[in-house]
């Protein structure tokens, strides 16, 4: 065993809890971080606090007790890098690392997630991204390059810098390409293409080049990959990628897993060597054979085989604890029955999904452990990589220039798919797009945190108890009504169970189940709950019966046509006429390129964020509400038109973001004033004083005298219309530091 690994596994032995406010006694001062390469980053340091995330989560009813907790920064897209829509970018947010640094006096961990590869996740929709299954290019010198560019940058060599590397890529490739009886299309191209192995590889190489960048590649959960035939393979994924492109196991720190995700991170209640009556657990339907029960032992078990494989000995796992908690008055307090495996494990487990393939805005989950440090042997950090409160994907589909498409796993009502054994989602209602801001989740997960966040309330009386429960039934669907409860502090909502089981949640006063089976008798049961996370108890119980619905539909609409488009540079409208159905038809999904990228309940839609001067192909297929999908039309090429058709401009502001009287940091925006895409820009100025620049950063500058000229980048010459970018710079000067006025030209 290396001296570095006894190392870790004797740190492991006290864990520190990562907060802004916890400090730990240092011996040097904090200059002399910077050639320090550690072997676990966490141990010893402070974690950056997102102001973002923490004002959200302050400006909600009990935020404020966990708003100071860390979590990391998304780059989900290229424009994320110098930020979007007014957000902060990379290094807006490392310049706010440094000063948190440098306000506690001790190291600091920056943590970001690094998520745009061509063809992102190919297995889902909600998180799908702007980069086409071939754009290795685009991802290597606009969003890996510039980011490198920017984490080497010396002003921040104090930081510790934790990369969470591509979520969910090469775990697709082993569970859902090649064959496997969960195989997407999307997958297979990836696989095929190996654009998801050298996308990795690269940004590997490149960012394990830096001295004060620690490197950890997603690694899935254990419900995705915890049995024996996806696990081995996996890791044989990862190490190929790891010596992709240039890169070496050495660019790897370590792993992480349950990313986003759910898993328990420790069950009390069961093993996996438990058995009922003589029958293993592993049989239960839960469990389905997996080798795992839950994060930590997956964790450990991931890490000791990565290892064996050729990974260095010393590498440390993440285990995301932002939304695995599962507290709350659901929690089970002991072991299930041992009348049969199944009731042993379905009523001891503190996971209360519907099925551990269940990844979208779940119902009833909790706050998890709070960021820590070495908590455990081989555990490097639990860390809060989903900062909570942050939607999984929308549930219906909403139009957005986010490249995120609608997943129906996102749905409240969709009945599941083989990949989640058929299941019904689990969702939450009206959930936003993927990233943004969901208040009711963040109440969701503040009420069944565990361990509980304390001071949120003093509230405990329950909401008074749902009445007057009624229902009408068709032979799939059960729609159902209730009396609205009364509380003290106001209701937020209603949970529906059916069977004892939960299976939706409403902010009003009816809820539809859907997915049922015909001439069957169903019993309903609501709840009610309030801010403070207290629940009324159960309502009378209501027995529903479905009809006999006759004979099922399975006649499919008919194909679209007349399908037609008009195109300016960055977008495609389309129409087409509307389909028959002898039922009526629902909506329509429309395809670019054979890939889904919209739904329309209407006969048009557009198809925005495309690229000038491009050719797309679109097809369209009609849907009716028994699920029948007609064939698709026939296919439309359209080009977008190139951007010489309208006009370019663009304005410049200036602002000193810090002053140090002998020296300043400077940012600059620049907005594209036009009505079309720009090519390229140019800032001038002359400084007021004898201001002279010693680093600028997201552009190229010459300064003759007091005289400016800055022009971009090649990544960041491109800015559509009314979009902005942004470059920085450092200067000295003596005397008066007055603001010049800007002049911008753009080409």
């Amino acid at each position: 065993m290396s001296a570095l690994l006894v190392s870790r596994l004797k740190t492991a032995a006290a864990a520190v809890v990562l907060s802004a406010t916890a400090v730990l006694p240092i011996a040097t001062a904090q200059s002399a971080h910077a050639a320090a390469r550690v072997d676990n980053p966490y141990v010893g340091a402070g974690v950056y606090v997102n102001p973002e995330w923490s004002a959200h989560a302050a400006a909600e009813p009990g935020g404020s007790a966990i708003s100071n907790q860390p979590t990391y920064v998304w780059l989900d897209r290229i424009a994320a890098i110098n930020g979007v829509n007014g957000s902060m970018g990379l290094r807006a947010h490392l310049n706010a690392a440094v000063d948190q640094a440098k306000a506690s006096g001790k190291p600091t961990v920056f943590q970001v997630v690094i998520y745009d590869l061509p063809g992102r996740d190919c297995a889902a929709l909600a998180s799908n991204g702007e980069l086409g299954p071939t754009e290795i290019d685009r991802y290597k010198s606009e969003f890996i390059d510039p980011i490198a560019a920017i984490l080497a940058d010396p002003a921040y060599a104090n930081l510790r810098i934790a990369t969470t590397v591509e979520l969910d890529s090469l775990p697709n490739l082993t569970t859902n390409a090649g064959g496997t009886p969960t195989a997407t299309p999307a997958c297979d191209v990836m696989k095929a293409n190996g654009n998801y192995v050298t996308g990795v590889g690269y940004a590997l190489a490149k960012l394990g080049a830096i001295p004060n960048v620690y490197n950890y590649i997603d690694a899935g959960h254990h419900g995705w990959l915890g049995w024996d035939s996806n696990l081995g393979p996996v890791i044989d994924q990862l190490y190929q990628a790891a010596n992709a492109s240039g890169s070496t196991p050495a660019n790897v720190a370590g792993f992480i897993v349950n990313t986003a995700n759910y898993g328990a991170l420790k069950e009390p209640n069961f093993t996996i060597d438990d058995t009922v009556n003589g029958t293993s657990v592993r049989q239960s339907k839960w469990v389905d054979w997996n080798r795992f029960v839950d994060e930590t032992s997956y964790a450990k078990a991931f890490r000791d085989k990565a290892v064996a494989k050729g990974f260095d000995s010393n590498i440390g796992m993440l285990i995301d604890t932002s939304r695995n908690g599962w507290g709350g008055a659901n929690r089970p307090t002991g072991p299930g029955p041992k009348t049969t495996v199944d009731a042993y494990v379905d009523g001891g487990r503190i996971d209360r999904r519907f099925q551990t393939g269940n990844w979208c805005n779940q119902s009833g989950a909790g706050l998890g452990e709070r960021p820590t440090a070495a908590p455990d042997a081989g555990i490097d950090a639990y860390v809060w990589v989903k900062p909570p409160g942050e939607s999984d994907g929308a549930s219906s589909a909403i139009a957005n220039d986010e490249g995120k498409g609608f997943d129906r796993m996102c749905d409240p009502t969709y009945t599941g798919n083989p990949r989640n054994n058929n299941n019904m989602s689990g969702a939450l209602p009206n959930a936003p797009l993927a990233g943004h801001w969901f208040s009711a989740q963040f109440q969701e997960l503040l009420k069944n945190a565990n361990p509980p966040v304390g001071g949120t309330t003093t509230d405990t009386t329950a909401p008074s108890v749902p009445t007057g429960l009624a229902g009408t039934a068709t032979s799939s669907s059960v729609a159902l009504t209730w009396a609205a409860s009364t509380d003290n502090v106001g209701v937020t909502g209603y949970d529906i169970y059916r069977g004892g089981v939960l299976v939706g949640s409403s902010t009003g006063t009816s809820f539809t189940n859907t997915g049922l089976t015909a001439s069957t008798a169903y019993s309903y049961t609501v709840r009610a709950k309030d801010a403070a996370g207290n629940v009324s108890a159960a309502s009378t119980a209501l027995s529903v019966t479905t009809t006999s619905g006759g004979t099922a539909d399975t006649t499919a609409p008919s194909v679209p046509t007349g399908l037609a488009g008009t195109a300016t540079s960055s977008s495609v409208a389309l129409t087409w006429a509307a389909s028959t159905d002898n039922v009526g038809v629902t909506g329509y999904d429309i395809y670019r390129g054979g890939v889904l990228v919209g739904s329309s309940t209407g006969t048009s839609f557009t198809n925005t964020g495309l690229t000038a001067s491009t050719a797309y192909s679109y097809t369209v297929r009609a849907k009716d509400a028994a699920g029948n999908v007609s064939a698709a039309s026939t296919a439309l090429v359209v080009t977008t038109s190139s951007n010489g058709g309208g006009s370019t401009g663009c304005a410049a502001t200036y602002k000193i973001s810090s002053d140090w009287g002998a020296g300043f940091n400077a940012d600059v925006t620049v907005t594209n004033t036009g009505t079309a895409a720009t090519k390229g820009w140019k800032v001038t100025w002359t400084f007021p004083g004898n201001q002279q620049i010693t680093n600028l950063w997201n552009g190229v500058v010459t300064q003759s005298g007091q005289s400016v000229s800055v022009v971009n980048q090649g990544y960041n010459g491109a800015i559509g219309a009314g979009a902005s970018t942004s470059f920085g710079f450092g200067a000295n000067y003596s005397g008066a530091n007055g603001v010049p006025t800007l002049t911008c030209t753009a080409s």
